[in-house]
């Protein structure tokens, strides 16, 4: 699960930076995920140690009775641009400090490699799937280390354009094992109703919910 909506009225890159809580709307975001996996056979919660994913998790864990676990590996990826506002058409590529950091998309120059974005979350899901084995688990995360560890199951480039995520706030990026053997990915938005207009992709068609097999 990628985490609720976030207070940030400076729209700065938060990153891996503390005291950035959930906004209102993000703790009802984090509220209607819960009701949605209520009747869910989920016996293990974990999430990323940063504010905002221990706050999703928080309903979760209380309306199924359990503890929510923290792991570092599943927390947000490192970025240079940490603390400042980054961002196509706000002049930040126009200044010639931050040039050294965007010479190669593909590693990507300015953060964590997302190969090291891979490693990490599959060592997190690995987990929590040994922790509720034969039944299901929940892991908060963030956008972009959930859509790398999908396009990486999905043997998809995992350089690509940001714009083309479909990781939404509060949505649900299910992994089905086999055994060890991821065997499918599903997609769902049980909160999309309270996203933003601006991030509901209005037009958007045939791409939620999703899912999409491996064979066992």
């Amino acid at each position: 699960m990628r985490h609720g909506e976030v207070h940030n009225p400076k729209g700065v890159l938060y990153g891996r930076l503390p005291d950035y809580h959930l906004s209102e709307l993000g703790r009802k975001m984090a509220d209607r995920v819960a009701d949605h996996l209520g009747g869910r056979d989920i016996t293990h919660v974990v999430a990323s140690p940063l504010d905002r994913a221990q706050e999703t998790a928080a309903p979760i864990s209380a309306a199924l009775g359990l503890e929510t676990a923290a792991d570092e590996r599943l927390i947000e990826a490192a970025n240079i641009f940490e603390g400042k506002t980054f961002g196509v058409g706000d002049g930040s590529l126009r200044n010639p400090a931050y040039w050294k950091y965007l010479t190669n998309p593909f590693r990507p120059s300015w953060g964590e490699p997302y190969i090291e974005q891979v490693v990490r979350m599959m060592g997190a899901l690995g987990a929590a799937r040994d922790a509720a084995r034969g039944h299901e688990a929940v892991c908060v995360s963030h956008q972009l280390p959930i859509w790398i560890t999908r396009s990486f199951v999905e043997h998809r480039r995992l350089a690509h354009d940001p714009r083309k995520r479909q990781c939404s706030l509060a949505s649900l990026t299910s992994f089905t094992y086999h055994g060890d053997k991821i065997v499918s990915i599903g997609y769902s938005e049980p909160a999309r109703d309270l996203l933003p207009a601006h991030l509901t992709g209005k037009g958007r068609k045939g791409d939620f919910p999703v899912t999409r097999s491996y064979g066992a």
